[in-house]
């Protein structure tokens, strides 16, 4: 290994660039960090902990952005393509991690590093360009206002390689929209603003070409493991579904099902649910199929609207694609749905919080708060799709109402009021995904206490939505969403995809992610110590928001899922009350060994996880 560093799966040296000075310095990946935190997710949280001032401002130059990977990404365990980009967020002003599969972070190991950090600001548009061991810092000023795919042409032409991988931000990253995401040649960063901390450096892109190898201590260990968890993906009804549809899949089931939301989240059916499907889909705009790294779900689906005013060519759309611009908009065309997909990737823009950006300003237009004279003409009638893709294109410039939405929904309500507040869709300044949680009390303390509030990569509801869990029992519920956190925190550690979920959860870390961590570092950790590794990352990572001033208080949901029950469809009166959440929340701190007032780690739970340091800023 790199510098003697003496486990498997890791290169064992991190890259660091200081934008300010102009300074590029290589340095070892601590080995016990690696041990107690993994890397992804957990290292990161670690690290920024130490680097990142408190009260540091987001889009200044004391914030840091980590790219991070993981032992597995590189080798040839399945689903293991996924990478994390980590920073204090503009949105949560607390610590994020957005996860993004592809192949730049398997190219970044290739090149040598573990991890790379960002910091300082640059004095000019810049993108750096990794080859290997020898790195630039090159000027982007020609770059700067192109669109993603439009500078990774650009790039690719200058170095003469089309075969580089690149992190790009468009328009919306160089302008400061608080979700603003990182393009990953296809994929995306695509939560939390990490593009505009990105933008906030004057850095267009980063560029990565690397010839090298991910070293292991048994490649026969490593190659049967690989082989018996791809007989599990080959088999599964689940993933098999996801090959044939991409994640929407089930978009008529959960509509059958009372969960598909719709309207803002006005209600959870949608009646024209037919025209989003992902049958329909595949039958009117999907031309093939696209797969990450080392995994053979091939889940992306390539679509293409030849002519006409939705013409456009994209990697999509996702189910959350299909529900923010779909349901939640009352948009019932598939091809209209792929244009405002192609109009988020130009931009650079995250599509959920896009998306229910619009949907939260046309529930104010139908509400009567907004008019047209405020919405610059747009008819925000539900089910204007050519409104929602103008309104979109407005908020990646940050023009009339789009400056005001390019804030958030939170921040937006802020300042419009009203009775607007009601409307927004969020939890620490992160909209939600297309994922109920009114039925399911397990899965909405999840989202309640998860630091990245509306994530639903902090919890799952699978457990209660599958029945493998009674729905409507409280007791118990807060024991299960910490466990659910622990295996979702350590795959995106070590790091690997999440929609593998039948290989790596659904109920707690499992022995199939402890065997590739296992099989790939040459570690033995049983169940029992991989589990208090994700116990102590979860706890990093609140102690993070804790210095940051979040308690208790913070721990919350939407007011529409605390008081507005379903009104119709299969959950008919589905609610999760403020009374029933404190209830939840006081089982999740105690099976966590956290402080019931605060909501935050106590002494000894920190001393028991080794997280001493952290005691003189939260307790």
């Amino acid at each position: 290994m790199t510098n003697g560093f003496k486990f498997g799966g890791y290169k064992g040296q991190m890259l660091r660039v200081d934008l300010t000075k102009k300074a590029v310095t290589k340095e070892p990946l601590r080995e016990d960090w690696a041990r107690d935190f993994i890397g992804g997710a957990g290292y990161s949280a670690r690290l920024l902990y130490d680097e990142i001032p408190a009260k540091a401002d987001p889009l200044g130059p004391a914030n840091k952005l980590l790219f991070m990977t993981g032992p597995v990404n590189g080798t040839m365990i399945p689903a293991a393509s996924r990478s994390t980009a980590c920073a204090k967020s503009p949105l949560t002003g607390s610590f994020f991690h957005s996860i993004f599969g592809g192949y730049w972070g398997p190219e970044l190991k290739f090149a040598g590093y573990d991890g790379l950090v960002v910091e300082g600001k640059a004095d000019k548009p810049v993108y750096l360009w990794i080859d290997d061991g020898r790195i630039e810092i090159r000027d982007a000023s020609h770059l700067w206002g192109k669109n993603p795919f439009k500078a990774q042409e650009m790039i690719r032409q200058e170095i003469g390689d089309d075969q580089i991988r690149i992190a790009t931000i468009g328009e919306a990253g160089e302008h400061g929209v608080a979700y603003a995401i990182i393009l990953l040649d296809i994929r995306a960063a695509g939560r939390g603003g990490m593009g505009a901390v990105m933008g906030s450096k004057n850095l267009k892109a980063i560029a990565v070409r690397g010839t090298g190898s991910v070293s292991v201590p048994n490649v026969l260990r490593v190659y049967n493991t690989a082989l018996r968890l791809n007989q599990v993906v080959e088999t599964n009804p689940a993933v098999m579904g996801l090959s044939e549809y991409g994640t929407p899949r089930n978009v008529l089931s959960m509509n059958a099902a009372g969960i598909l939301p719709t309207r803002n989240w006005q209600t959870e059916s949608f009646a024209r649910a037919e025209g989003i499907s992902g049958e329909t889909m595949k039958e009117t705009v999907v031309k093939g199929h696209r797969a990450c790294f080392a995994c053979s779900i091939n889940c992306t689906k390539y679509s293409v609207v030849p002519s006409g005013k939705y013409k456009s060519i994209i990697n999509g759309p996702d189910y959350e694609t299909v529900y923010g611009f779909g349901s939640i908009c009352e948009v019932d065309d598939i091809k209209a749905i792929c244009k405002v997909d192609e109009v988020c990737d130009e931009y650079g823009i995250d599509l959920i919080q896009a998306s229910m950006s619009v949907a939260w300003a046309m529930e104010c237009y139908e509400k009567g708060i907004f008019t047209k004279a405020d919405t610059g003409g747009l008819d925000l009638t539900w089910g204007n799709a050519d409104a929602m893709i103008h309104l979109t294109e407005m908020i990646g410039k940050r023009e009339g109402l789009g400056a005001l939405l390019a804030k958030g929904t939170r921040e937006a309500a802020k300042i419009v009021g009203k009775g607007s507040e009601r409307f927004v869709i969020s939890n620490k300044g992160v909209d939600w995904p297309g994922h109920s949680c009114r039925p399911w009390p397990g899965t909405a303390v999840g989202y309640a206490t998860g630091p990245r509030g509306g994530s639903h990569h902090d919890i799952r509801p699978t457990l209660e939505k599958s029945g493998a869990v009674d729905r409507k029992v409280l007791e118990g519920k807060g024991a299960m969403a910490a466990e659910v956190n622990h295996w979702l925190i350590l795959a995106d550690s070590a790091v690997v995809c999440h929609l593998a979920e039948p290989i790596w959860g659904p109920a707690k870390v499992s022995d199939n992610l402890v065997d590739a961590l296992n099989a790939v570092t040459g570690w033995n950790l049983n169940y029992a110590e991989a589990r208090k590794i994700a116990e102590r990352q979860w706890n990093m990572i609140r102690c993070f928001a804790a210095r940051e001033g979040f308690t208790r208080t913070d721990d919350t949901l939407p007011i529409r899922f605390m008081e507005e029950p379903v009104p119709d469809g299969p959950m008919k009166g589905s609610l999760i009350s403020k009374e029933t959440l404190e209830g939840l929340k006081d089982q999740y701190y105690e099976y966590r060994g956290w402080d019931k007032k605060t909501g935050n780690p106590s002494k000894a739970k920190l001393t028991e996880l080794g997280l001493e340091f952290a005691i003189k800023d939260i307790c």
